[in-house]
């Protein structure tokens, strides 16, 4: 056949520009718009407004489900037999269960203090109860002040104990692992797990042991998180609305409805004889906690979730260690998900309606499809449908279900509901990385077992000196630079920038909007800034 001319294809308009490289951008693109690049994204288009369906649908369930609970007074108490332990002047301390406490670290200088302080003050009879500092620090020096810590409460009549390991093999999966191996372990009845910069109160173990020991089908109690530097900045207080949501509201109805919900890490309290039952601890993922609370599930266990137990922690504050741990908490689950689906479906223990839940909403809704329609549809789709006018998005899809979504998260956290708008462009900007995340979880990517832990810096920045960051200020700007961030906001400028002249979908305030917030955090503008 004889090869066509370029004379012959361009408008006549156009003859004269024929070697101009963006014409001939244009005429590639005009080729191959319809007949391949129209029918994939509207294709897009309907896999998008399934996903959305499906989280708004999950959404107002959850929501009618908490409305249900309160409205009927299903409180823990009323669920499960719960009774104050008393002492008993004969036998002593005999009533009150052997309880270890784990404390996992790694290089925690600025907060390793706070959660062994605060666990030396949990009020529980001393001589029933072994504390277990797990340190994995690399760094020398932390280490030596960790174990002085434990020194000095030694002193002090409290049974502290300082464990090391020769390597991190498993991070904290492994760390807790070998801590559960130890020989005075052996008598105890309930472990319960505070990460560095968590501080229970002196009764969390009165409110939270006599569930576990009236209710011998109970392996888990979980507490409630509440952070002490949510005012911090920005990034602290939307981080403190998408978790409000989680513990409000996801925790709640898992624990309401099928006594299941993921296990978070800390502040929590596991029968040990569950732990075992169901394999005990695994590095196979970064989210060791989810793993247990899954293969305990499926052995017949059930979880409780206590509301009204608040255990204070620390948020992330630098934007770079929020992103390794956002990367962690959408990766970990996918993986998770890949490894288990098949035994989830075989699990013979536990009701089909069970295995609904687990399999549907706790894993594709909210792990899966949550993180990847976030950032397909409102960072690509719908800027895509600006510059392909054949593509349509109906408005019920674009505005109605986003806005009523986004209503049912602010349940939460009613006293950040000026920060709503806020709120949903920082979740656009950061469902990049989760989506990007989850994919590779799904895959098993390289990053799959990547394991960075969050940075925290507790009073640090309180005694940092304002007068020495001048000149580090410029040089630390080059290193903010997030590039990923910055060209996707390049990509949504330039497609609100073209409706703005040339379209008329009306999309270019959101596009320019969502642009800046992209913009904002690439360029390092977002969470505190440690010089």
């Amino acid at each position: 056949m004889e090869r066509l001319s370029t004379t012959s294809l361009l408008p006549e308009a156009l003859l004269g520009a024929r070697d101009d490289f963006g014409v001939q951008i244009w005429f590639v693109w005009e080729q191959i718009k319809l007949p391949l690049i129209v029918p994939v994204f509207r294709v897009a288009v309907v896999l998008c407004l399934t996903m959305c369906l499906m989280l708004f649908i999950e959404r107002l369930y959850m929501g009618i489900v908490i409305v249900l609970v309160k409205l009927f007074g299903k409180t823990p108490e009323k669920r499960y037999k719960w009774e104050p332990i008393k002492d008993d002047e004969e036998s002593g301390h005999s009533a009150y269960p052997m309880v270890l406490v784990q404390i996992p670290m790694f290089n925690e200088k600025e907060v390793y203090q706070l959660s062994i302080r605060a666990v030396c003050g949990l009020s529980w009879p001393s001589d029933r109860i072994i504390i277990q500092v797990l340190d994995d620090s690399t760094d020398e020096t932390i280490k030596n002040l960790v174990e002085m810590e434990c020194k000095k409460w030694a002193s002090k009549g409290i049974n502290i104990k300082y464990e090391i390991r020769t390597d991190r093999k498993g991070y904290k999966a492994g760390a807790l692992k070998e801590g559960l191996k130890r020989h005075y372990v052996k008598d105890c009845d309930y472990v319960v797990i505070f990460d560095a910069d968590f501080q229970p109160e002196p009764d969390f173990l009165h409110r939270s042991i006599p569930f576990l020991m009236h209710n011998p089908e109970l392996a888990l109690v979980q507490a409630r998180w509440i952070f002490v530097n949510s005012d911090e900045c920005v990034l602290t207080r939307l981080q403190e609305m998408s978790l409000d949501y989680h513990f409000t509201v996801e925790q709640e109805v898992g624990s309401s409805t099928h006594a299941f919900f993921g296990f978070n890490g800390t502040a929590g309290v596991w029968r040990i004889a569950a732990i075992n039952e169901a394999g005990g601890w695994k590095d196979r993922t970064t989210v060791e906690d989810m793993d247990l609370a899954v293969r305990a599930s499926l052995k017949g266990w059930k979880f409780l979730y206590l509301g009204d137990l608040q255990v204070k922690s620390e948020l992330p504050s630098t934007f770079k260690a929020f992103r390794y741990q956002q990367h962690r908490w959408s990766c970990g689950p996918a993986n998770l998900f890949r490894k288990m689906v098949v035994e989830i479906i075989k699990n013979k223990k536990v009701s089909v309606w069970k295995k609904v839940y687990v399999i549907y909403s706790f894993f594709i809704v909210r792990k899966i499809i949550a993180h990847i329609n976030t950032f397909t549809f409102y960072c690509i789709v719908l800027p895509m449908s600006v510059l392909i006018p054949e593509i349509y998005v109906p408005k019920w899809g674009a505005v109605y279900l986003p806005c009523i979504i986004t209503l049912l998260n602010a349940v939460g956290t009613p006293r950040s509901l000026h920060l709503m708008f806020n709120w949903i462009l920082f979740e656009n900007v950061m469902a990049l990385h989760r989506a990007k995340a989850t994919l590779i979880g799904l895959l098993e990517g390289v990053r799959v077992n990547e394991w960075v832990v969050t940075e925290k810096l507790g009073d640090a920045l309180k005694f940092k000196s304002t007068a020495t960051g001048a000149r580090k200020f410029q040089f630390k700007f080059r290193e903010r630079l997030y590039m990923q961030e910055l060209a996707v906001a390049t990509f949504l400028l330039s497609c609100g920038c073209y409706d703005f002249f040339y379209g008329k979908k009306d999309y270019f305030l959101y596009l320019f909007v969502q642009s800046i917030a992209f913009f904002t955090v690439g360029f390092g503008y977002v969470g505190t800034i440690v010089s």
